[in-house]
């Protein structure tokens, strides 16, 4: 391919973005701008024009935009399901209406506005979220298409395909395999091996590649084109090693690909003084509200606990918590008194014979759970994050398991990302693969994930999932 035709290339892509850019932007505008005028129908004032309001309307409509912007909802290589673009349309909005509401009071048409912002909300929101899913979404993602290649063809690489596949990301191509000259192993198909175009930098060019994706688990002795990968970095191409890939795609961080020098150096790991303090005000505040809605409940399941197997009604368990200190986790005892008679302390099975017919419901719907928000006023956990494990468990955990004690950084929580992503962890393999998950979000913890994980809890009570 001829260096014009590269440049002719690489304009179009950017034509391409900045394209997709605008037309999204003002879309989502038009959606919001739309809702208001629709806010003042529903709200019995035909009688106020929609241009007398457009002006507040479009404040708001430019407001929610520029949060969404910040936010990083305009980046067209990242891929946002429905419940992180709602978390962060909702957080969009609790900064867009204050400014929007007062703004109003010195515009025309300010007053209709803020007597029908509650509406105006409410459907902005609809309007926006079904917009990205059914419009601009697919529409920008085949506009901006992302074309990947992976380096190397063995099961690492196999893997990396059979990820992408399952994922399904609109608009992303899988563009081929790179074969490296030090690795003879291939697994992947002969057909999806790339022919190379001199260098890699110069092969990457001519493919139009976005991202390279290092699928190599052994990189020492000169394996990697390294000058190559840093020629295609500063060029712009994002390169990518399989921790990082399998985080993006999954949400989990893979022990075997797992060195301490990128716990070390990489990103993430945020354990900031702001984010501390935010996260205690929350607890304590929502676990207080929760306490004061839910006493009923909790003394109606005292009762019936105590009349279907005696006391106590509330069983004690040692757990491991943050920086690896133990505390008396709360529960309600859903199991007989005599469950663990031997003294030896054991993981659930799926239908354990030990649980009683009342404590079975309690934990299908995490009625057992509810003494915990205790646990979470006195500061030993919060909402979200690992679950605390028992301190036999954790030192078997610990010998076994590589970096297990990372996931003792973070507060311990009533729940968490592994177990909105994973099964219950019954034995050291299943505790491997929910350690994964844990590291994730030990790794990448904000508010935003700790909202998304509610809203995902709730789904997983409702279903009844996980419960043993």
């Amino acid at each position: 391919m001829s260096p014009d035709a590269l440049e002719a290339g690489e304009g179009h892509s950017r034509w391409n973005v900045s394209g997709a850019m605008l037309f999204q932007l003002c879309t989502e505008l038009f959606c919001v701008v739309l809702a208001v005028a629709l806010a003042l129908r529903l709200h019995h004032m035909p009688d106020v024009p929609v241009l007398a309001t457009l002006g507040p309307a479009f404040v708001f409509a430019v407001f929610m935009v520029l949060m969404l912007g910040v936010l990083g909802m305009y980046q067209h290589d990242r891929k946002f399901g429905l419940p992180s673009y709602g978390a962060r349309v909702v957080l969009a909005m609790l900064i867009a209406v204050p400014l929007a509401y007062y703004t109003a009071d010195v515009m025309p048409g300010g007053r209709p506005f803020q007597e029908t912002v509650g509406q105006s909300v409410l459907l902005a929101f609809a309007a926006l979220v079904l917009v990205r899913q059914l419009v601009t979404g697919p529409v920008v993602r085949m506009m901006v298409p992302h074309r990947v290649l992976v380096l190397g063809t063995g099961p690492e690489a196999k893997l990396v395909e059979a990820s992408l596949g399952a994922a399904a990301t609109p608009g992303l191509r899988l563009v081929g395999f790179y074969a490296l000259e030090k690795v003879a192993e291939t697994v992947v198909s002969p057909n999806r091996i790339v022919a190379r175009r001199g260098s890699l930098d110069e092969t990457v060019r001519t493919l139009g590649v976005d991202e390279i994706i290092v699928a190599v688990r052994q990189q020492r002795g000169g394996v990697l084109p390294l000058r190559g990968l840093l020629d295609c970095r500063l060029a712009g191409v994002r390169v990518t090693d399989l921790a990082r890939f399998f985080e993006r795609v999954h949400g989990q961080i893979p022990i075997d690909s797992l060195k301490a020098s990128w716990l070390i150096y990489g990103n993430g790991f945020r354990q900031g003084r702001v984010r501390t303090i935010v996260k205690r005000s929350v607890d304590i505040v929502v676990s207080l509200a929760l306490l004061v809605a839910v006493l009923p409940l909790m003394l109606a399941a005292a009762i019936v606990i105590a009349l279907e197997s005696g006391l106590p009604v509330v069983y004690r368990h040692e757990r491991v918590g943050l920086r690896g200190k133990t505390f008396q986790l709360l529960k309600f005892r859903s199991m007989r008194q005599d469950a663990e008679h031997d003294g030896k302390a054991a993981w659930a099975k799926v239908g354990d014979p030990r649980v009683t017919s009342f404590g079975r419901l309690m934990r299908r719907m995490r009625i057992d759970e509810l003494p915990q928000l205790i646990n979470v006023l006195r500061g030993e956990m919060s909402f979200v994050g690992p679950r605390p494990e028992r301190p036999v468990f954790v030192s078997m955990l610990t010998e076994q398991v590589p970096f297990y004690a990372v996931r003792h950084s973070v507060k311990p929580g009533i729940t968490g990302w592994a177990q909105v992503r994973y099964s219950y962890g019954a034995n050291v393999e299943q505790s491997i693969k929910k350690l994964e998950y844990d590291l994730y979000y030990v790794k990448n913890h904000t508010l935003l994930l700790d909202l998304r994980i509610l809203l995902e809890t709730a789904r997983v009570v409702v279903r009844g999932e996980g419960a043993r």
